[in-house]
């Protein structure tokens, strides 16, 4: 998922530079919306990890 927003930032880069305004927008807010999906993931993720009830052994 990361790698998508990355590629939405490289469209919305390589689209202002050409002067494509309306569309570096759109792809840079697609961008911030997949990178905030995936922190959340990510989030919930490191979460369930801490407790999913395993221990270490002794």
């Amino acid at each position: 998922m990361l790698r998508w927003a990355l590629a939405f930032f490289v469209i919305a880069l390589i689209a202002a530079l050409l002067g494509f305004g309306g569309i570096a927008g759109t792809a840079a807010g697609i961008a911030k919306i997949i990178f905030f999906i995936f922190l959340v993931l990510l989030a919930i993720s490191l979460l369930m990890h801490l407790f999913s009830g395993r221990r270490p052994p002794v």
